[in-house]
């Protein structure tokens, strides 16, 4: 009996199956086990080929309206539901006359969706108008559109050529005044650039209160001082440095002599090292009177 080895020598290897594979076939494998081909064949090429599909059904204009209106549809009848609708506007913090400007500012239609206001817009456009300071705008559950508004306090008034005006503590214009008797209590201040110094006028009236109701108001000169008006045509000519300090310096001189109570027309603060009173037209001449019968003064 002849061994095994011998029978399978002779007989050439013939019908035996080579399990490995051929060169070939053993690249496409190794390639087709490659992280990027793999990702590529399992997404890539369904994306392609469902784009591929997308761009030929868009490639019609009359499907591309279709989705379209479809999409307008849907969105608006998410939008237009009760929930999101806005029925009335609410205003809270302002007069009668700037919520009635507000309301001009903000024309909107109710009710609207809330999905058309854009709220940061329309507190921009409210806070535009001169008498609001601050302004927040939201909307509340109910479909309330909530405006709620701070408003600019009017400090002084100035009269320009345009006529009165009411400023805020800072200059601001607050509005239009049509006659100083709506604003007895607040003070005056009048001239070319004065709003610009608002704050320095509101530190001159608080430091003029001995004055009481002889203080007529303030006036700026030449855009760069001011003068205190009195009653009995009374001024006091400020330097355009320090002058809260020339005006405390005349009212201690006045309240120890007198100063503003005598023949006065002006007293002169703009040279803080030579202050200088100038007399009333008749104490000139009562004082030229009483030189002339005193011999000439000899």
């Amino acid at each position: 009996m002849q061994p095994l080895k011998d029978r399978f020598r002779r007989s050439g290897g013939e019908g035996r199956c080579d399990p490995a594979p051929s060169r070939l076939k053993y690249r496409l494998q190794r390639w087709m086990l490659t992280p990027g081909i793999r990702f590529g064949l399992r997404f890539g090429v369904p994306f392609c080929l469902v784009f591929a599909a997308g761009s030929a059904y868009l490639a019609d204009e009359a499907r591309r309206d279709t989705l379209v209106g479809l999409y307008n549809d849907a969105r608006a009848a998410i939008q237009e539901r009760p929930e999101f609708m806005v029925k009335v506007m609410a205003v809270d913090g302002a007069g009668a006359s700037v919520a009635r400007d507000i309301r001009e500012v903000v024309p909107l239609d109710f009710p609207v969706s809330s999905f058309d206001l854009d709220l940061e817009q329309i507190r921009d456009v409210i806070t535009g108008l001169d008498p609001v300071k601050a302004a927040s705008v939201r909307i509340r559950p109910g479909g309330i559109l909530q405006v709620d508004v701070e408003e600019r306090e009017p400090a002084l008034i100035w009269r320009s050529r345009e006529g009165l005006a009411l400023l805020d503590e800072q200059g601001i214009h607050v509005a239009e005044l049509g006659r100083r008797s709506l604003h007895p209590d607040l003070p005056l201040i009048a001239g070319k650039g004065a709003a610009k110094h608002a704050a320095q006028a509101l530190r001159l009236f608080a430091a003029a209160k001995p004055l009481g109701p002889r203080l007529r108001g303030l006036v700026r000169v030449g855009e760069r001082r001011w003068d205190v008006v009195l009653d009995r045509k009374q001024r006091i000519m400020l330097p355009a440095q320090n002058p809260v300090r020339a005006l405390e310096r005349v009212l201690a001189v006045s309240e120890v002599q007198d100063l503003l109570e005598r023949d006065v027309a002006a007293v002169d603060m703009r040279l803080a090292g030579r202050p200088t009173v100038r007399m009333t037209e008749n104490s000139v001449e009562n004082w030229w009177r009483i030189r002339q019968l005193n011999g000439g003064g000899q």
